[in-house]
């Protein structure tokens, strides 16, 4: 464990980028979002960079509407740290500034983390970036706020599934108590983050569970997504957002694939229930992530990169 190898490195610099990674989640971004309030009250400079626009059911964030892209990098700050990030190439096309920064952290939850960053890694497989956050910020004396607390209480609701992944484990129930101590209001957090679905993304989902392809006896589950019927429907990363539990919730299914077409690559997610590790999977193509829940990029065809993941799941299922 390197929480004191982090606090030392937060109390050695002064200004910071807080890095979040590709199709922000609420784990991301908030982490990012309550480690920035904290520093800020420590008479830091911090600033949560990411490269993609965080979805729009996060907007309740405080801070959100602070975080900026590629055109806010110059001048470069002091110190990095990405947060939730497998692998730095996660920051996408912020990654190259964002290295040549003098130094480097990072504190992620992903098993796949290759730990590569030049002043240290502080990685451990808890339910979510979220919770190392929360004892970071206990150990660095910050008095947590309101906001603070919403955003961890995003980050590690949203990244256990609203507490029923296997991830979820007692020390997420006793950092959520914790947080609950704010006064947050849970019928509406849950709304917004759980209980909402536009238009949009019920027609993707029926779209899925029409098109899906089951194999080896029902125990996989792939669903190829063309990017004419994402823009035929509308849809934005934001609605491809829990339609692979769905397809994974089959009784049958052991591991489900969602790939997804865009303009210069096809993007990859996979979940599994019990017995395949599709972590393992998405790392034979360039990507990481959990045991359970784990994802890649391709850059070739749809039908393609269909073909190839249906191989490596089979393979993996064996």
């Amino acid at each position: 464990m390197n929480l004191d190898r982090a606090v030392q490195f937060i109390q050695s610099h002064q200004s910071f980028y807080l890095a979040a990674h590709q199709s922000p989640d609420g784990d991301a971004l908030g982490s990012c979002l309550a480690l920035r309030e904290a520093l800020l009250s420590l008479g830091k400079d911090a600033v949560v960079v990411c490269p993609d626009a965080a979805p729009k059911n996060l907007s309740f964030l405080e801070g959100i509407d602070t975080v900026i892209g590629a055109d806010g990098l110059e001048p470069p700050k002091e110190a990095v740290i990405f947060i939730d990030c497998a692998d730095h190439k996660r920051t996408g096309k912020l990654q190259a500034t964002l290295e040549s920064a003098p130094y480097q952290f990072c504190i992620d939850h992903h098993g796949t983390n290759p730990r590569t960053s030049k002043d240290g890694d502080w990685v451990e497989e808890v339910g979510a970036t979220g919770e190392l956050i929360l004892r970071l910020l206990e150990a660095l004396g910050v008095s947590l706020t309101h906001g603070m607390a919403v955003a961890l209480y995003t980050a590690i609701s949203t990244d256990t599934g609203n507490f029923s992944y296997s991830n979820t484990s007692a020390d997420v129930f006793l950092s959520a108590a914790k947080l609950m101590e704010f006064d947050i209001d849970l019928p509406e957090l849950n709304r917004v983050l759980f209980r909402t679905m536009r238009l949009s993304k019920a027609k993707l989902l029926a779209y899925a569970l029409q098109s899906m392809e089951l194999s080896e006896n029902g125990r996989l589950n792939v669903v190829a997504l063309p990017k004419s019927v994402l823009d035929g429907f509308g849809a934005d990363k934001e609605d491809l957002e829990g339609i692979i539990d769905y397809l994974r919730d089959i009784d049958t299914v052991e591991a489900a694939c969602v790939l997804k077409e865009s303009d210069d690559a096809i993007r990859v997610s996979m979940r599994s229930k019990r017995l395949c590790d599709v972590a393992a999977v998405a790392q034979k193509f360039g990507g990481g992530g959990h045991q359970r829940a784990a994802g890649c990029t391709l850059h070739t065809t749809l039908s393609e990169a269909t073909r190839l993941l249906t191989e490596a799941l089979k393979d993996a299922l064996q």
